[in-house]
């Protein structure tokens, strides 16, 4: 019992770091973001929330994912599991330059949608580890549909 509650906690920590470690890296590669000339420029959703709700959602989001992953890490297949988390984390990383650097909207959109797919395989993945913490995946799922959704309202009106 004692190893497994100290195996919780060294997942729970090392998913933080390389969770927030893809935000970090997402964040450094879009170069000025939100504040360019060019989003500010943008005919953006009306339902587009403010600036401050991306970092909370995202701060919750990964929070979440990684209390999940830590609590079903062990019941996992990391040899099948481990690619399929390798390819979330790349795309994760890869939207913001992808929209922000290099303004490829269609790219982008793509690239969101790949990423629900790959969320979605995770979270199944999950709920047949642990049903409780699978639900922890909610968030992020919710989240890249509003992301689609402003992602597409770009696209068709710009």
């Amino acid at each position: 019992m004692k190893n497994s509650y100290y195996g919780f906690w060294t997942r729970l920590l090392v998913f933080l770091i390389i969770n927030f470690g893809a935000l970090y890296l997402g964040a450094m590669l879009q170069g000025p973001g939100p504040s360019a000339a060019w989003y500010q420029d943008l005919n953006i959703a009306p339902w587009t929330p403010e600036g401050w709700v991306f970092g909370a959602a995202w701060t919750l989001i990964m929070i979440c994912f990684s209390i999940c992953l830590a609590a079903v890490g062990d019941k996992l297949n990391w040899r099948r599991f481990g690619p399929i988390f390798f390819i979330q984390f790349v795309l994760n990383v890869a939207w913001n330059p992808v929209f922000f650097r290099y303004h490829q909207v269609l790219m982008a959109l793509v690239v969101l949608l790949a990423l629900l797919v790959v969320v979605c395989v995770i979270a199944v993945k999950c709920f047949g580890c642990q049903r409780g913490p699978s639900l922890l995946m909610s968030p992020y799922i919710v989240w890249l549909g509003i992301a689609l959704s402003l992602n597409a309202y770009v696209l068709l009106n710009n």
